[in-house]
């Protein structure tokens, strides 16, 4: 989200600010909102219809639909593919936090590579911005639980050799295939309502924080982009247009100029793409290529990547106070936990400028601003 106000304002109030959205937006393992309450037909609306359930119950407007993936939703959810258990575990979560890696983050334009673009999408030097990262909570893990063991059998059932368990699968046009992508869907179409909830309630929090209405705040989705999903895309391969399916695993979608799945306002300069590094160093704004459409199906890398494992992580910060060392670089950070906070230390990620410089050179997306933090909540 791009907003109204500047770096300055932001540091006049970041502790007011940190402190009031980990009090409206709850964070972290089995957290859960207690005065939002969903019944079992309203979730079921929500997996079907997505964001536009969200829009039509007063969190968020319907300008924000032409700024998500897919207006918010993929087409297919079936909420009867879906277990009671996944349901269960998600009715209590929309609108919450994740855990490990999943993060709320207040933050401004630290430098600008291309003014052009960085204008249309509203983006200026020292501008403030929020960056969310959470996804579909335990009702897409269930359901990716649920479906694992659909698929070791499909694998036996098809014929297919596993090389590891890990690769069970299914021919898209079966059963359990067609089964799967709209389990899938439902719970894509659960991430971008929880969200766009969490996006409501941000712009509450600034609006309690900072004593402005909305005209003021101009707190406007830039852009809202899937990271872990299958989809159904056309794309030319070996010279010819085919219909396949592109895995994106800690990927984000990079289409380009021209695209018709870019919202109008975008189209000339192709598909917003966010690459966020770690809570104590800056996260990137960028847009998709014609060479991301030919050489990797429109796709770029999601995030930085860990170079540590968590229970590592955990080790090399065992002692310090992780909150007083960002603190000293002036980010103010809240976590759920101490142990997510030690488990996400700068440490246990690549450089997230090396990466960056990377993909730019490599030409699959185009730098456009960087983004430095000022507060962070963690789940």
């Amino acid at each position: 989200m791009r907003s109204g106000l500047s770096r300055k304002d932001i540091q006049k109030k970041f502790h007011q600010i940190v402190d009031t959205l980990f009090r409206n937006i709850p964070s972290g393992v089995g957290s859960r909102r207690k005065d939002f309450k969903l019944s079992t037909k309203e979730l079921q609306a929500v997996l079907k219809d997505g964001v536009k359930w969200a829009v039509d119950h007063g969190f968020g407007s319907a300008e924000d639909l032409e700024h998500i993936e897919e207006q918010g939703c993929i087409k297919g959810g079936n909420p009867e593919v879906v277990s009671q258990r996944a349901m269960e575990r998600g009715r209590p979560q929309l609108g919450t936090l994740g855990s490990g890696n999943h993060f709320v983050e207040v933050g401004y334009v630290d430098q600008v590579y291309d003014q052009q673009i960085a204008d249309t999408l509203g983006l200026e030097k020292d501008g403030a911005t929020v960056l969310v990262h959470t996804g579909s909570r335990g009702l897409g893990h269930q359901v990716c639980d649920d479906f694992i063991r659909v698929m070791l059998e499909a694998s036996r059932r098809y014929g297919i050799e596993l090389l590891d368990k890990q690769l069970c699968c299914a021919p898209i046009d079966s059963k359990e295939g067609k089964r799967y992508l709209s389990a899938m869907a439902c719970a894509a179409n659960f991430a971008f309502v929880n969200r766009q909830m969490i996006t409501h309630w941000i712009r509450e929090s600034f609006e309690q924080v900072f004593q402005l209405g909305p005209g003021d705040l101009q707190l406007d989705l830039i852009y809202d982009v899937c990271h872990n999903i299958a989809k159904i895309e056309s794309h030319e391969v070996n010279g010819e247009k085919k219909e396949v399916c592109v895995h994106r695993k800690g990927a984000t979608r990079a289409f380009p100029p021209g695209h018709t799945d870019i919202p109008l306002d975008y189209r000339e300069i192709g598909q917003p793409v966010f690459i966020p590094g770690d809570m104590g160093s800056y996260s990137y704004v960028l847009v998709g290529t014609e060479k991301a459409y030919k050489e990797t199906f429109g796709s770029t890398c999601h995030g930085a990547g860990r170079v540590m494992s968590r229970h590592q992580a955990k080790r090399v910060a065992k002692g310090r106070s992780i909150e007083k060392e960002l603190e000293e670089k002036g980010i103010i950070v809240r976590g759920a936990s101490r142990g997510t906070l030690a488990e996400e230390i700068s440490e246990a990620y690549k450089d997230i400028n090396n990466v960056v410089e990377v993909v730019h050179a490599a030409g699959i997306s185009k730098k456009v601003v960087r983004l430095r933090p000022l507060c962070v909540i963690k789940g």
